[in-house]
Formats: structure tokens, C-alpha cells, sequence
């Protein structure tokens, strides 16, 4: 009997809950629609793209629709490495919200010095610079920045963890102990996408266009590549977003050559790989 009587108050509960203004399953839109963590997909068909290229590594890519990252190397995607010149695209909105660079047409005069690469001995716009990647124009923005400056920037931001005083300001992406993971990166990006960075809508929407590397009508591809050499060690990024429909993904490649990689192909296999990753997950068609 007393079982009963306890089952039959539950059920009046449970009727009387039910029964509240919420039945129909609406959501409230005073909370959060997602609170929970991001789940880790393993994919080893990633890893049959890196193995396939002669290079050892990780492919992270995170879907906030779905709220998953994909890796094939979740370990290694926590690891840090010198950003190289992927730390381009924080310099660049750096420079812009300090006024060191006024727009992407703003001109960087070439000294007439022997330069590393060929294509960097010319003046060439902030556009051209970003894109061609040119070293000694970002050193420049780097310097005029300043330490003070680019720490608070940086702070703000809070992008990896950037080692550097008045004799590295002009060299700490691509050398000594600055380093951010793939999932800072990741994390970085999609602030600066969501405009959740403490950036002015002008200076996001022309580093938006800035970053913009293919747009086929049917997706966007908008990022930045980066090699560093620490101790005689390759390192290559490729990291970014693809925009697609009302959908975006977020992606960080980072990749070693393995030995007897032929390194004239280390420049294009970064992407490469990001592609075939982006495309077996259908973020790319």
C-alpha cells in the first residue's frame, strides 16, 4: 500500500510538471541554446591524408553548428609551436586598431636592400605584404607597434603565449619560445569571425576581405600560412575559416616533413591536406 501511495504521488507530480506553460517544447531564449563542451570526433581518415602526404601531424577542424572538433591528433593539436606567419593575422588587426596601417592600400617603400625572396624587393601594399607573406614589412609593423602596445593587444586577445622584449619585437613569431596550439588557434579565429574581439567593425570587416584566399561562389576560404625552421625542424600552419551557405568552419593544420619529404612541396602541401580534410567532412564540397 505504502508503495502505492508513493508511486500515485509521483505521478500527480509528474502530470502536474508536465502539464506546465512549456509543453509544446519551445526553448528559452534567456539561456544558453548550447552549454556543453565541445566533443572530440577521432578521424582517421585524417590521419590517411597526412600519411598519404609524407608528413606527420595534426588536422584540427571545429564545427560550431555541431559543436565538434575533428582531429586526427587531439594530443598534438594541444601542443604549442612559434606561429610564424600565421601571427600575421593578429599583427595585421593590431596594426590597424593603432593606426600604424591605415588601410590595405597603405604602402611599405622597399629600402633597396637584398631581401630574402625576390618578390619582397619592391614597395608593396599592406594587401600584397600580408599575402606575399613579406617578412621585413611585418617587422616594420612589429617595431612601430611596440612592446607596450602589442602586449596589451595580445593580452586582450588572448592568443597563445607570445615570449618577447625590445630585442626579439620584430622576430618573436618565428623564433625563440612563443607558442600557440592548434586549439588557440582555432579559438582565436572564431572570436575574431564572431566579433567577440575588442576590434572596431571597420578594421574586422577589412581583415575579413584581407584574409580572403578563395571564393569559388559556392564557399570562402579565407586564412594564412606559416613555416617556421626551430633547430633546424620544419614547422607548417595553415589555419582559418570556411565560410559556406550560413555555415562556417574553423581549421589548424600544423605538420612536420618526415624524412626524405621532398621540400619543394612543403609550401603547397599544407593546404593540400587542409582541403581533403575539409572536403571529407563536407564543409567544402
Amino acid at each position: 500500500m505504502i508503495y502505492a501511495r508513493t508511486l500515485a504521488v509521483f505521478s500527480i507530480l509528474y502530470l502536474m510538471l508536465s502539464c506546465g506553460p512549456n509543453t509544446t517544447g519551445s526553448v528559452d531564449k534567456n539561456q544558453p541554446e548550447n552549454t556543453n563542451p565541445a566533443q572530440d570526433i577521432l578521424m582517421s581518415g585524417f590521419q590517411e591524408i597526412i600519411d598519404s602526404a609524407g608528413v606527420n601531424g595534426s588536422i584540427l577542424i571545429y564545427d560550431p553548428q555541431q559543436h565538434l572538433y575533428y582531429s586526427n591528433n587531439f594530443e598534438w593539436a594541444a601542443r604549442g609551436f612559434l606561429p610564424a606567419s600565421t601571427f600575421k593575422i593578429p599583427n595585421s588587426i593590431i596594426a590597424l586598431e593603432t593606426g600604424v596601417v591605415n588601410d590595405k592600400e597603405t604602402l611599405f617603400p622597399w629600402d633597396g636592400q637584398k631581401r630574402r625572396l625576390s618578390v619582397w624587393e619592391k614597395d608593396m601594399t599592406f594587401r600584397e605584404a600580408f599575402h606575399a607573406s613579406c617578412v621585413p614589412c611585418y617587422q616594420e609593423i612589429a617595431r612601430k607597434i611596440g612592446i607596450k602596445r602589442m602586449r596589451e593587444y595580445l593580452d586582450r586577445f588572448q592568443y597563445g603565449n607570445m615570449v618577447f622584449d625590445s630585442a626579439s619585437i620584430d622576430l618573436f613569431w618565428l623564433e625563440g619560445k612563443s607558442e600557440i596550439s592548434q586549439y588557440g588557434q582555432v579559438e582565436f579565429l572564431e572570436k575574431f569571425f564572431t566579433g567577440k574581439l575588442p576590434v572596431s567593425p571597420r578594421n574586422q570587416s577589412m581583415m575579413k576581405e584581407l584574409m580572403v584566399i578563395e571564393n569559388t561562389g559556392v564557399f570562402v576560404i579565407s586564412g594564412k600560412t606559416g613555416w617556421s625552421i626551430r633547430n633546424g625542424n620544419n614547422n607548417g600552419w595553415f589555419v582559418g575559416y570556411v565560410e559556406k551557405n550560413d555555415q562556417v568552419f574553423y581549421f589548424a593544420t600544423n605538420v612536420v616533413p618526415l624524412k626524405d619529404f621532398n621540400m619543394d612541396l612543403f609550401a603547397s602541401i599544407r593546404k593540400d591536406i587542409t582541403y581533403k580534410a575539409l572536403k571529407s567532412i563536407g564543409a567544402i564540397p
